[in-house]
């Protein structure tokens, strides 16, 4: 609806469903439980900064408050809770889903109503398609991007051997396995031997063995932190000296410490963001001002753990877009303001990553860095 500006004659406001004079309301929703649970801090962090934004007048005049369901990581059941996202509470848009497959579940419903579905929390190269699904919007550069990265330095630094990889058996594992392929080029492909696990089973030590026996040279394990600890640990107890690479997603302090940090040593994995524990950025105005708000606005929260600093980065862009829009609140200027993000700099991100987006690029950060687990702490690859 159309709401006259009481200050002039000229202005307007232009406001959706979930928007008033004194609210914007938005909606997502997270695994709170389930397999995938150790991805919630992201939500909760961007909860704890909307919080923190409210109490400091919230933007141009309005409060943010975002609505999160638990979907336990299924498919189904976020597609439940978007629905009574949109239906019942009547959202704004949807930010920042966790996961391919959740993304993908709801993609077409939200697409054919004309909800926005912002900054998604996965990496999929179908969540950067504005052709066919232009109100779906992805974040971090595609898993697609990250596995060529992955392909590319192992053509580099280990020219010969097998190459064993364990993947999720779904579009985020399968896209992951693809960019790999590439990167290596259609010379190494004979070199991979793969094995894929559905998310549902309770271990992948029998993948790990079967791959074990081709004798590789490099382990990539494309999986969500549960499996990944797993896999990690698995390796290390077996004694097999291999490079491993393992998905962005699994450099957090949380899922090191299930691992154990000595069998963590020496993973790499791409990396977006500062991280707290680099001592590069002790003295960063960014990551001070980041320990100071997860001091104060979320004291049970480790503010080492990059998951959850990161997690300001995808609020932040958000904030940028609802100030973009003004007092013009729409869905569709929502979107619109969305796909005009220019130069903006990654909030937390590494020297040299921005954000840009429009009408046709849905992948706004593009920017990655190849990082090495020391025994306590991330250190970028030189090279």
């Amino acid at each position: 609806m159309v709401v006259p500006f009481s200050g002039g004659a000229a202005a307007q406001k232009a406001y959706g469903p979930g928007v008033s004079d004194t609210e914007i309301l938005i909606g997502q929703t997270a695994p709170y439980s389930g397999p995938a649970s150790a991805f919630s801090r992201i939500h909760k962090t961007e909860i704890a900064y909307f919080d923190y934004l409210n109490s400091k007048g919230g933007i141009n005049g309005r409060k943010v408050r975002l609505l999160s369901y638990d979907d336990q990581f299924s498919p189904p059941k976020a597609f439940e809770q978007v629905r009574r996202l949109v239906e019942q509470d009547e959202v704004a848009g949807i930010f920042s889903l966790l996961g391919t497959a959740i993304n993908t579940s709801v993609r077409q419903y939200l697409n054919s109503r004309k909800i926005p579905q912002l900054f998604a929390a996965a990496q999929s190269s179908s969540l950067a398609d504005p052709q066919h699904f232009p109100y779906t919007m992805g974040f971090l550069p595609t898993l697609r991007s990250e596995g060529r990265m992955y392909g590319q330095h192992i053509a580099a630094t280990k020219p010969t051997g097998k190459i064993a990889v364990i993947y999720q058996n779904d579009d985020f594992g399968k896209d992951l396995l693809a960019g790999l392929k590439e990167g290596l080029g259609a010379q190494r492909e004979g070199d991979i031997e793969a094995q894929s696990f559905e998310v549902t089973v309770p271990t992948v030590d029998g993948q790990i063995a079967a791959l074990a026996a081709s004798k590789p040279a490099v382990l990539l394990v494309f999986a969500y932190p549960k499996h990944a600890a797993q896999a990690i640990r698995r390796v290390h107890e077996m004694g097999l000296n291999l490079v491993k690479y393992v998905f962005s997603g699994n450099g957090s302090t949380s899922t090191i410490q299930s691992t154990g940090a000595e069998a963590y040593k020496g993973v790499l994995r791409a990396a977006f963001f500062k991280e707290p524990t680099d001592p590069r950025w002790t003295d960063d105005q960014e990551m001070k001002d980041w320990l100071e708000f997860a001091k104060k606005y979320m004291p049970d929260a480790d503010p080492t753990d990059y998951l959850n600093s990161s997690a300001l980065s995808f609020a932040k862009v958000l904030e940028q877009v609802l100030r973009q829009c003004g007092d013009n609140l729409t869905r569709e200027n929502i979107l619109k303001q969305a796909q005009s993000i220019r130069n903006f700099l990654l909030p937390l991100g590494l020297p040299g990553a921005s954000v840009n987006t429009s009408p046709t690029n849905y992948e706004p950060v593009k920017f990655m860095e190849l990082q090495r687990f020391d025994g306590a702490k991330w250190l970028p690859v030189e090279g």
